[in-house]
């Protein structure tokens, strides 16, 4: 590179853009009328991380709460002042899928992971993931039980994967887990997907590109009663064009083959 050029960065920082992170893990933690369970929500990451022994932090995107859920969250922030704690408070309502890439590029780990701001998650669950950071680039956890979910939803999620699994040769056990990955990478890899089935698009576009995951399998906890929004009419649309996604990026990929 030129003399110039090296004044802004050297070659490592190309060939390893994760080293110049300061903590170990970015927690993305979404908050939409989570009043009630935020606090849950944050004592748990705090706990697991800390028994880990990760240094992390964790950036709170509330997306236009109906219910004080920022209040809830400012006065923790206030009450805690050693974890390494933001909120972001959206002016409009974005989307799950939009904040997770958000709180990508605010982060500042070398890891990152989304949190749902019900706390579905018991604090084992989450330290049996933590404990699994550097074993690979993508962590993918899978639920062996989740007390509570319906007899539908487990028969559409095991259709999702069969038909990811189908289109793209994978072994997934289960594409709507909250894995780990490489911060730098859902920014460089991030989808064009907006609905539910984002975490599946940039999971399977990863696996394609080479980087390494490790499937870990865990338990959950329903926490959300009566019918479920992933069952509506909008977010089937979403996962369909996921699916039509995927199976696009698979044509593409026999079509022009890469060479190395």
């Amino acid at each position: 590179m030129s003399s110039a050029a090296a004044r802004l960065r050297d070659a490592a920082s190309i060939r390893q853009p994760y080293d110049d992170s300061l903590v170990d893990l970015t927690c993305f933690v979404s908050c939409y009328n989570e009043a009630t369970s935020i606090v849950e929500t944050l004592d748990t990451i705090c706990s697991a991380a800390a028994e880990v022994g990760l240094s992390f932090e964790i950036i709170v995107i509330d997306d236009c709460s109906k219910d004080n859920s920022r209040e809830v969250v400012g006065e923790y922030i206030a009450s805690h002042p050693d974890p390494n704690i933001m909120l972001v408070a959206n002016r409009t309502n974005k989307g799950l899928a939009q904040n997770y890439l958000d709180g990508a590029f605010i982060g500042k780990g070398t890891y990152y992971r989304l949190f749902c701001g019900d706390s579905p998650e018991p604090k084992e669950t989450i330290v049996t993931i933590l404990k699994a950071i550097g074993e690979a680039d993508c962590l993918v956890p899978y639920h062996v039980s989740v007390p509570g979910r319906s007899l539908s939803r487990r028969v559409v999620s095991k259709g999702y994967t069969f038909i990811i699994n189908a289109i793209t040769g994978n072994k997934i056990h289960y594409y709507n887990g909250l894995a780990v990955h490489l911060r730098h990478n859902v920014m460089r890899w991030h989808t064009n997907t907006r609905g539910f089935g984002f975490q599946a698009e940039i999971l399977c576009l990863l696996i394609d590109l080479g980087f390494t995951h490790k499937q870990i399998p865990v338990h959950a906890i329903e926490q959300r009663q009566g019918k479920s929004n992933a069952l509506k009419l909008r977010n089937f649309l979403s996962v369909a064009h996921t699916i039509v996604e995927i199976a696009n990026r698979r044509l593409s990929g026999f079509v022009y083959p890469s060479r190395h």
